[in-house]
């Protein structure tokens, strides 16, 4: 039976600026009533402060995290001035993470009564009933309009509508009770028989433009991705509780080979021997609802875990013999657009069972149709096998920079689709929600057929706070006028070999690699070489997956984060001229040879003996070729002992420089033919701290 629809989301344009003002005004109202009749599903106020698990703070968190929310990125916006109460916005601001299963949040709070904290939120409402009345407001609500921390607010009411659901229903059942605002589904029947379905091949596009934009969406949503998907076959419908039935009842949850190994690791410690939401009375299974346990739904969704579901499809290929795993986020866009499917509709209720328009649980498997299959959108989430990454172009709202980045671990496994209670953001085709593998929502899942395997986007963003200054040294931005330096070296290098040939290149002590890639648009292949295989593991990543995402500090904790592409830098039609080695400067392989330059940038004063490297390195270039050295002659003992520095002191009571040094060790191979040449260059160390220095630079034809 369809209930009377929530709110949806709004939309962010049009030509009616009372009109829109007015609809988020009712959003706002209506959402937070929504979330706080949630909260008469508690028996009584002892439910308040008992943690329904352990690794999370006791639902009066919940009722006033989403409040302070609020005012906490309104003060920060700048859109009011004063706090309503310092100490509530504080405590309840920061919710717990639930890094791994075993991490238990034995923190003691001195909590607010139930009714101090509904207060705070009728007072917050004021204030933001106030603020939508009031604020200028201009069509279409942009990322850069005051209106989006609004929207931001009452979105995040809106995950925590769903969030708090599954407290709930984790809570002891004693705490609990039903609610006529909370009605389940009451159906059930025999469960179908799932088959597979074709989906042909695709291309998916998708990705949020921040000037062009329909709905709100958080910051993972923005950017762009494109994929061509393979022909697979996909279940036609969610895989019941019936269906896992069989699973369980063959061991699955003890047969450790159907397990990762994070899984069963995790199995092992929760001692899990079925779904968490099933109970077993006797020879009966029941199923615990949000308020209420009943007799086992056999034809509604299960509802586990990453690791439930992915051990449910290695079972699965093993007894079938066909390679089953979960989709990839991609290959369920793919069945979105294959289902014809479209965002839920203003005013006609939803196609699947979403946005609480018709129960406040799952339903049976086969109740919605969409296309050749069910439940493509709605009824519960579906796990995938895809962790959360950025889309190429990703930017983080500055008034909450860690919704999304915390999440790009390959720890966050993305879930689509979709629940009965998804409502709002949740419910667009855009959403991208992930949650660790390990834990419990509102979702289940179904399986794909394809020989094809699940591509694993890059996601992480570099924290070492070294390799992120050298990725941004190397690939960032430009600071006081002073070009990019390794990029400079190159265009020197390949200016300085005018008309000789140009089939190999060495960049030697190439650390992240950027010069490696600017040679190659004038040689036909270059190597780089460094000690350090965390720095060529900048390269390499560049090379192979097309972007570097790192951390900068700004000031203590507080960090920016930056991504880089080779398409953005111009160098992605040259990646295929590069390979990167660790390697040893002074004893390098005798495969290293045959070059027509060799760049050793910022390189001789950082290694243990640099005459053995500069009295042999005649031997790797051919006849005519160019040896380019750049340094800032910062011969430190730490690096290379004092009697293996080639200048930088006195000899004979008379100065020794290191381009004296130089033109000895290299004299009777080389000449000198351009420089010594300064050439400026700056490290970004945090937002207010750069390191500025001159290297010199030489260029030596090498002529026996």
């Amino acid at each position: 039976m369809v209930q009377q629809r929530f709110q949806r989301t709004p939309q962010l344009n049009g030509d009616d600026v009372d009109a829109k003002r007015k609809e988020i005004h009712a959003y706002f109202h209506t959402t937070l009533d929504r979330y706080e009749r949630l909260f008469d599903t508690l028996r009584n106020e002892n439910a308040y402060y008992k943690k329904p698990i352990t690794l999370r703070h006791p639902l009066i968190f919940y009722l006033g995290h989403t409040a302070t929310f609020f005012i906490n990125k309104l003060i920060l916006a700048g859109l009011i001035a004063e706090r309503i109460n310092p100490k509530m916005e504080s405590m309840f601001a920061v919710g717990v993470d639930e890094m791994s299963w075993d991490d238990l949040d034995i923190s003691h709070y001195e909590w607010p009564a139930v009714e101090a904290v509904y207060a705070y939120r009728n007072n917050m409402r004021n204030v933001v009933d106030k603020l939508i009345r009031d604020l200028p407001l201009t069509l279409p609500i942009t990322w850069e309009s005051p209106w989006w921390a609004i929207l931001m607010g009452i979105e995040h009411e809106r995950i925590h509508l769903e969030t708090s659901s599954v407290l709930i229903r984790q809570h002891a059942i004693e705490y609990v009770q039903p609610s006529t605002a909370w009605e389940p589904c009451r159906k059930s029947g025999t469960a179908p028989q799932n088959k597979l379905i074709t989906v042909a091949a695709g291309h998916v596009q998708v990705g949020k433009n921040k000037t062009e934009q329909e709905y709100y969406g958080w910051d993972n949503e923005y950017g762009c991705h494109s994929a061509e998907i393979s022909t697979f076959q996909a279940s036609q419908y969610l895989v019941s509780n019936q269906e896992f039935l069989a699973f369980v009842e063959a061991n699955g949850y003890t047969t450790e080979n159907y397990w990762e190994e994070e899984g069963r690791s995790w199995q092992k410690y929760a001692g899990a021997r079925h779904p968490t939401f099933w109970i077993k009375q006797n020879s009966e299974w029941r199923l615990r609802l949000m308020t209420e346990e009943i007799l086992m739904p056999w034809d509604w969704p299960v509802e586990v875990n990453y690791h439930e579901a992915k051990a449910f499809c290695n079972w699965k290929t093993t007894t079938s013999g066909q390679p089953v795993r979960l989709p990839t986020e991609d290959e369920w866009y793919r069945l979105y657009d294959t289902a014809n499917l479209t965002e839920v509709l203003q005013n006609e209720p939803a196609v699947g069972n979403l946005h609480l328009d018709y129960y406040a649980s799952s339903c049976p498997v086969n109740e919605f149709p969409q296309g050749e299959f069910y439940d493509i959108v709605g009824n519960v989430w579906q796990w995938t096998e895809t962790p959360t990454y950025p889309f190429e172009g990703f930017d983080v709202y500055p008034y909450y920079d860690d919704f999304t980045t915390p999440t790009f671990d390959n720890q966050h496994n993305l879930i689509k689709g979709g629940s009965w209670i998804a409502c709002g953001n949740e419910s667009l085709k855009s959403a991208r929600y992930a949650f660790r593998r390990h834990f419990f929502q509102h979702a289940g899942f179904r399986y794909v057929v394809t020989d094809t395997p699940a591509t694993v986007q890059s996601s992480n963003y570099e924290t070492d706070k070294l390799l992120s200054e050298y990725g941004e040294f190397h690939y960032g931005d430009v600071y006081f006028d002073v070009p990019n330096f390794p990029k400079t070296l190159a265009e020197i290098a390949i200016a300085a070999m005018a008309d000789k040939p140009a089939r190999t290149a060495l960049d030697l002590g190439c650390a992240s690699g950027r010069s490696t890639f600017e040679l190659a648009h004038h040689f036909d292949h270059v190597t780089g070489i460094d000690f350090s295989a965390r720095f060529i593991g900048q390269g390499v990543q560049l090379a192979e997956q097309g972007v570097l995402r790192y951390t900068l500090t700004d000031e203590g904790d507080l960090v920016s984060y930056k991504e880089r592409t080779l398409k953005g830098l111009g160098l992605d039609s040259v990646k295929h001229k590069v390979a990167f080695y660790q390697g040893d400067a002074c004893n390098l392989k005798s495969i290293f040879t045959a070059y027509d330059l060799i760049l050793a940038a910022n390189l001789i004063d950082r290694l243990y003996d640099p005459a053995k490297l500069l009295t042999s390195i005649h031997t790797r270039l051919n006849t005519g070729g160019l040896l380019m050295i750049t340094s800032p002659y910062t011969w430190l003992t730490e690096h290379t002992k004092k009697e293996a520095w080639i200048g930088g002191f006195k000899r004979d009571g008379e100065n020794l420089t290191t381009l004296d040094g130089l033109k000895e060790i290299l004299g009777p191979h080389f000449k000198l033919i351009q420089g010594p040449q300064p050439v400026p260059f700056v490290i970004r160390e945090t937002k207010r701290k750069f390191q500025h220095t001159l290297a010199e630079t030489t260029i030596w034809e090498k002529i026996s």
